[in-house]
């Protein structure tokens, strides 16, 4: 554990100047750009501070400032989302984190959601006590998305239906299929909802697994929906896709091509006549 020890003035200098010039986290090169300095000497100075507890430092090369009040420089990363947007960019925010954002889900989740341009070799990393869940996207799946300010920094996030949409892609960013119907359903009656916008994601995304679950939910949760259940079925792909690729599914609803769990199936027949399903 790092404890705060005294600089000298002209270290103090350079701090201020680089706490004003910086916004959320300090980098060897913002260091070097700023400070007028070799990228060598840039990472030995900060490494130094860190030492003596005026930086807490995040990963190679990428240090956050420690608050005055704090004792030592063992500190949780105050912003979770700043630390993304610095180390997995091109990124936004989204699943589960987006959810909690726009109120869609009351769950509290601990991981955060990056879906990221990147392929890092860690998908799972846990920085300063903080857990990222990192998902892989191409450059062309970079919309839908939004900007916050997180203090001084942008952050990008997924908006409320692409949301939706990356979460019928892959249930796991919602935490599973349960969570993520819940999710699901918590937007149907939000002001946010736009089944058309949806619709018109999925096409730009171009997964055909996307409207085989959205029509099933469609169809179970919100029967009405008749244009974008018709849409759902004029876009599905051949082939037979799971509900929740995480799940042991052993009922296939033809209609739809998907693969659920035999709980599903008695679910619907507790809530509801309809039939036609094998």
């Amino acid at each position: 554990m790092e404890t705060l020890t005294g600089i000298g003035t002209e270290d103090r200098k350079r701090l201020s100047e680089l706490f004003r010039e910086t916004r959320g986290t300090i980098s060897v090169t913002d260091t070097a750009g700023i400070l007028k300095i070799t990228s060598t000497d840039a990472a030995k100075m900060l490494s130094r501070w860190a030492k003596k507890g005026w930086l807490s430092r995040v990963r190679r090369g990428l240090y956050v400032r420690v608050a005055l009040e704090s004792r030592t420089a063992d500190i949780p990363l105050e912003d979770a989302w700043i630390i993304a947007v610095r180390l997995f960019s091109p990124c936004y925010i989204g699943g589960w984190s987006a959810a909690e954002y726009w109120d869609l889900t009351e769950q509290i989740f601990r991981t955060v959601v990056v879906l990221t341009t990147q392929k890092p070799r860690d998908r799972a990393p846990v920085i300063k006590g903080t857990g990222f869940m990192l998902y892989t996207i191409s450059e062309k799946a970079l919309f839908g998305i939004k900007p916050v300010w997180k203090g001084q920094v942008k952050v990008s996030v997924a908006d409320p239906t692409r949301t939706i949409l990356d979460m019928l892609t892959d249930p796991k960013l919602g935490g599973g299929i349960r969570p993520t119907v819940d999710i699901f359903l918590n937007y149907l009656k939000s002001e946010n909802n736009n089944i058309q916008l949806l619709i018109d994601y999925a096409k730009q995304l171009g997964n055909g697994a996307v409207f085989k679950r959205l029509g099933f939910l469609l169809e179970r949760y919100a029967p009405d929906q008749e244009a974008a259940l018709n849409e759902c079925r004029a876009q599905m792909t051949k082939g037979n896709t799971n509900l929740d690729p995480s799940l042991k599914a052993d009922r296939l609803i033809t209609r739809w091509r998907l693969w659920v769990p035999e709980n599903w199936i008695d679910q619907k027949r507790r809530h509801s006549s309809s039939n036609g399903e094998n």
